[in-house]
């Protein structure tokens, strides 16, 4: 079972976009052509295999327009699907259901689409002990949804934020002025709690990071060829958690997870997998 996103969270979220889509005057067009008090039932289903996420901000959508519409999950987060698999029943007022349905599907079919890429590189990691990671790169206001999407599809979560995890990039070791420095002043000021990883896009720069005293957590390897990510993990012993970025697609994921790297992240599952096909039809 995948923990579901808090109930406050997902509201506020999906009352923004019912917001922004209903406007000051409501969905005219249902209100024009639907007779008050006319019932309906409905599905969500799959028109394309994959996996879902964001069922319960669909559930919202619903409710938050008319709390008397009778929902049923038949295939939730973290489900893999195949075309014409049904996951959400519905059952009331068909205006209400009509008014919510673009809201809802906005939020599942975009949810799904990353826990379907996550799993397929997911399942193109198998045999090795690379885990699959996100990124912040994600789109505004709906982080907290597509890290819960990656995890639905077996991925695992990087850094929520800025203030969760310390992650030194190259603009903060010129800031600094060398990796050495960079790394004893993170640490100087951070609590025992807080893991430092920092990154390095050479072999050379790794083995700064080895020779700095503290040294760093975790490793990010940054558009490393195979060859050098290989050289990395011998390197590093176990001391550092690596992980491998940039270039990462389905086709080059395999390879790179053979290398022995600890996790393998990934901007393009959030800010560019394709929504998955979901539909919502009348009975």
């Amino acid at each position: 079972m995948i923990a579901p996103l808090p109930k406050q969270l997902v509201e506020e979220a999906v009352t923004r976009a019912l917001r922004e889509d209903l406007g000051d005057a409501g969905d005219i067009t249902t209100i024009a052509t639907t007779p008050v008090g006319a019932k309906a039932k409905a599905v969500i289903a799959a028109r394309k295999p994959g996996v879902i996420a964001g069922v319960n901000a669909a559930l919202a959508a619903f409710r938050l327009i008319d709390p008397s519409i009778n929902l049923s999950i038949v295939n939730g987060d973290g489900a893999h699907v195949e075309k014409g698999d049904v996951v959400l029943t519905i059952d009331g007022a068909a205006r209400s259901i009509l008014s919510a349905e673009r809201v809802a599907l906005n939020f599942v079919c975009h949810l799904s689409g990353i826990a379907t890429a996550t799993a397929a590189l997911v399942e193109a990691v198998k045999g090795t002990n690379a885990k699959v990671s996100c990124t912040r790169k994600t789109t505004p206001g709906l982080r907290a949804f597509e890290k819960h999407a990656v995890r639905c599809g077996g991925g695992t979560n990087h850094r929520f934020g800025l203030y969760d995890a310390v992650m030194i990039k190259d603009n903060h070791i010129a800031a600094a002025g060398n990796v050495a420095k960079a790394l004893s002043d993170a640490r100087n000021i951070l609590g025992h709690m807080v893991k430092i990883e920092i990154e390095v896009d050479s072999l050379t720069q790794l083995d700064e990071v080895f020779a700095a005293t503290p040294s760093a957590d975790v490793i990010l390897l940054d558009n490393f060829s195979l060859e050098d990510l290989v050289t990395a993990v011998n390197t590093n012993k176990g001391r550092a958690t690596l992980e491998a970025s940039g270039n990462v697609t389905i086709e080059t994921i395999n390879a790179i997870a053979k290398t022995g790297v600890d996790v393998i992240s990934s901007g393009w599952i959030t800010h560019s997998a394709p929504s998955l096909d979901l539909g919502l039809d009348f009975d």
